[in-house]
């Protein structure tokens, strides 16, 4: 189970939005970082068009916060993840943050490379470091990731697709965009095919902020949508024919709003 113990949590902070207006997840993260002096890198792997424009973009917002130090880190086709420049400023970074788009890039790029070796190890183990991403930017951080399922349709076998992402969120299955483009029966399906891994939906302008020795609390406009398929009495994902219907019972659904908190390891919440 991830953060079981205080001498195992993190000592760096995740920040994670469901999409949508970033402008106040921009604000709440300028609150966390000394914002003369931090050096922010803009990761734009998932953005696949313009990636420029839209590093460019959060660069301005973030000068308008006082943030001076902002800086545009390609990954992508033509900028390997591991090239030594690359990873020297990456070393350097105060905050990581993960713009949208397709977190399937995000995780072709970084995983089994150096750079995420190192952006683990910050995490985990440097006092004072934030790792933020919003969209799709937020779901790849997760031990798993939703990459596809079409609303009613997701409810029939066969018809949803759970890939792995870069592991920062252990036990987990991240989702975004959630109430708007309705991915719930998605989030149910994925978690009654893996109950081990606690499902967790993402409304857009809302999020969830995991400080070091702390639960996860929710901040934002809407509704951040908790699936856990660890208690059910009934499960028929694992034999369904593809295109058959789904069946659970007994799943555990909670829906939390800015101020609550979330529990990882223990799946407990509190208002």
């Amino acid at each position: 189970m991830p953060f079981t113990t205080s001498a195992g949590a993190p000592r760096g902070t995740l920040v994670m939005l469901g999409g949508g207006d970033d402008d106040p997840m921009l604000a709440l993260l300028a609150g966390l970082i000394p914002g003369q002096s931090a050096i922010i890198e803009v990761l734009t792997t998932a953005t696949r068009r313009q990636p420029a424009r839209t590093a460019a973009a959060y660069a301005h917002s973030w000068h308008q916060l006082n943030c001076p130090h902002v800086r545009h880190l390609r990954v992508d086709e033509t900028h390997p993840a591991d090239d030594p420049a690359t990873l020297a400023r990456l070393r350097k970074a105060t905050l990581v943050f993960m713009s949208g788009g397709d977190q399937e890039r995000l995780t072709e790029f970084l995983l089994n490379t150096e750079f995420l070796t190192i952006l683990k190890d910050k995490y985990r183990h440097e006092d004072g470091f934030v790792l933020a991403g919003t969209s799709a930017g937020a779901s790849a951080m997760a031990e798993y990731m939703l990459v596809y399922g079409h609303g009613w349709r997701s409810l029939l076998g066969g018809r949803i697709e759970v890939k792995p992402g870069l592991g920062l969120l252990p036990g987990v299955l991240l989702d975004q965009h959630f109430a708007e483009r309705g991915r719930y029966p998605r989030l149910m399906h994925a978690v009654l095919a893996q109950p081990s891994l606690l499902g967790i939906g993402l409304s857009e302008e809302t999020g969830l902020l995991l400080h070091p020795n702390q639960p996860a609390a929710v901040f934002g406009e809407e509704v951040v949508v908790v699936v856990d398929a660890s208690d059910t009495t009934h499960n028929n994902v694992p034999t369904i024919a593809e295109g058959r219907p789904i069946s659970g019972h007994g799943l555990r659904l909670h829906l939390l709003v800015a101020g609550q908190r979330l529990h990882v390891a223990t799946r407990r919440v509190e208002c």
